[in-house]
């Protein structure tokens, strides 16, 4: 198999992230179901794999405790005595949510052209959950 395919399945590899603007979880099965289908056909795409289903994985984990941080805002505009909306809280939390989103995208293209390149790309603040 010639080095120019692997680093056409790496870049779809990576892309595959999007199916998670789609599908609820896509951004992680996706690249998941792809890198367990092509992990044994080469080192290249396997390293790929795991850098994008780590980077997800993170990513999913980031996402998940910004959103759980805006609980306390709500609850305090709901239960407080003044009765006033804490809609600065609220909208802070959500805007750190978009730009994790906004550099998310950026990263993923950032990713796959690399990849279509023959480099594996290190994704910044990832989790090593598979080694």
């Amino acid at each position: 198999m010639s080095h120019k395919n692997d680093y056409n399945k790496a870049f779809l590899l990576h892309l595959s992230a999007f199916f998670g603007y789609i599908f609820p979880f896509g951004g992680v099965v996706a690249p998941l179901i792809i890198w367990e289908m092509k992990k044994r056909e080469s080192d290249f795409l396997d390293q790929n794999g795991k850098e994008a289903i780590n980077f997800n994985l993170s990513f999913l984990l980031y996402s998940f405790i910004l959103g759980i941080s805006i609980f306390p805002f709500a609850f305090r505009s709901i239960f407080s005595e003044l009765h006033h909306f804490d809609l600065f809280g609220i909208v802070s939390m959500a805007s750190f949510i978009g730009i994790l989103a906004i550099v998310r995208f950026i990263l993923i293209i950032v990713a796959a052209t690399k990849a279509n390149q023959g480099e594996v790309y290190k994704y910044p603040l990832t989790i090593k959950f598979i080694k």
